[in-house]
């Protein structure tokens, strides 16, 4: 977490969906270069997430950007917009959760491959923990 926020909530809680979202892309390509003989469904399945999480990301910087420049001065309006970005980050990751738990019990190579199992677990933990800190920081309100 990068601290140039200072006490300011929507900085705080954007900074760690910026850092999330970017690894939940990252994690797309990890799984599919780790199982190589991934079913064609879901190497299709982890592009579209992918594609989908860099569009969060671009959307979590372009409300960090947008803040940084209001220089603190957070309109309620914005404000509200970052709430909506947030919670639709969170679910976000909590579907992906799903669908990582999904293909560890479906997918056949992924089932024959301990090194695989044991890094969706990983990558489950750290979008539980993302959920986790957003949480925290929205409660701490």
């Amino acid at each position: 977490m990068q601290y140039y926020y200072g006490s300011q909530m929507p900085l705080r809680v954007l900074d760690e969906a910026e850092f999330w979202k970017h690894q939940e892309e990252e994690h797309t390509v990890v799984i599919r270069e780790l199982v190589g003989s991934l079913e064609q469904k879901y190497v299709k399945a982890l592009k579209e997430w992918e594609k989908e999480f860099a569009k969060a990301h671009h959307r979590v910087i372009r409300y960090i950007e947008t803040v940084n420049r209001s220089k603190g001065q957070v309109s309620q309006a914005l404000y509200q917009d970052i709430m909506q970005l947030i919670s639709f980050c969170l679910q976000q990751s909590e579907q992906f959760i799903n669908f990582c738990r999904i293909i560890m019990e479906e997918s056949e190579p992924i089932s024959a491959n301990p090194t695989a199992k044991v890094v969706l677990n990983h990558i489950i933990v750290e979008s539980e923990y993302f959920i986790g800190v957003a949480q925290t920081i929205l409660y701490q309100q």
